[in-house]
């Protein structure tokens, strides 16, 4: 499939007719991988069939999950959209950018012969509150979406059709079919979202155990050095080496105090 590489993810939806005219939106651009993350209403439910309007396969398949970070497993690349500014220093790009590096990431991965370095969700949140700062944490990028100023509103499923519009766009440019620069250096693999979730949890063991978080805010304190590690584009050798330094340290500090 064109864009099987692409997983749009919804967090927390509250009315089926949102799902069914999201897998709409979708089936249009084709795209296929719908993942539901701890939906509050049933996504087959006749207003979400009624909405999808031949879309109903889509809805059959997709995918639910009690957390986001299950529904991110293997990604490479993660983009979470947000109408709000955020006083964090999240890496920011407006829609048609952060299409064109997808559409970089996808020529990246055909030219190296690497399929699974494409992985790639874009997570919408609930439809009144959005996506909160914690599930930002797992995004490499905040994608905001140009609109009227003085009304940013947008529905999850018009969210998603401009995306689905965008990322089509992108795919087809002529760069994204001759090629395109990534993000990732050519001789990397990248790190999952997993392994960097991994090394956050190793990252924030350590900090807490030599006390540098107690004189921090620590929620604030992680979510910029989250920041700090994802715009890095780290790959797996790389992760590995800093979780040893990690290890290192920690060792260190248990041996001294024998």
């Amino acid at each position: 499939m064109e864009f099987e590489h692409v997983r749009i993810v919804l967090v927390g939806t509250t009315h089926p007719g949102n799902i069914g005219a999201t897998a709409r939106a979708m089936h249009t651009m084709g795209l296929q991988q719908l993942c539901l993350v701890d939906p509050q209403c049933d996504p087959r439910d006749d207003a979400a069939v009624a909405r999808a309007a031949r879309a109903e396969a889509i809805l059959e398949q997709a995918t639910q999950h009690a957390t986001l970070a299950a529904a991110l497993s293997g990604c490479q690349r993660v983009y979470g959209l947000s109408a709000r500014p955020r006083a964090e220093r999240y890496l920011v790009n407006d829609l048609r950018t952060a299409a064109l590096g997808s559409a970089a990431l996808r020529a990246q991965a055909e030219a190296t012969g690497r399929a699974e370095w494409a992985e790639q969700a874009w997570i919408f949140g609930r439809e009144r509150t959005g996506l909160s700062n914690a599930e930002l944490d797992h995004c490499h990028e905040l994608v905001h979406i140009p609109t009227n100023p003085y009304y940013s509103s947008l529905n999850v499923a018009s969210a998603v059709q401009l995306v689905a519009w965008e990322l089509r766009m992108a795919h087809h440019a002529p760069h994204a079919l001759t090629g395109g620069t990534g993000p990732y250096p050519s001789h990397s693999t990248p790190a999952t979202v997993d392994t960097l979730e991994r090394f956050f949890d190793h990252l924030e063991q350590t900090a807490t155990t030599v006390g540098y978080l107690e004189r921090q805010n620590p929620e604030l304190t992680m979510r910029r050095l989250r920041n700090i590690f994802r715009r890095a584009a780290l790959g797996e050798d790389e992760v590995r080496m800093l979780r040893g330094l990690l290890s290192h340290i920690l060792d260190s500090r248990r041996w001294k105090k024998r």
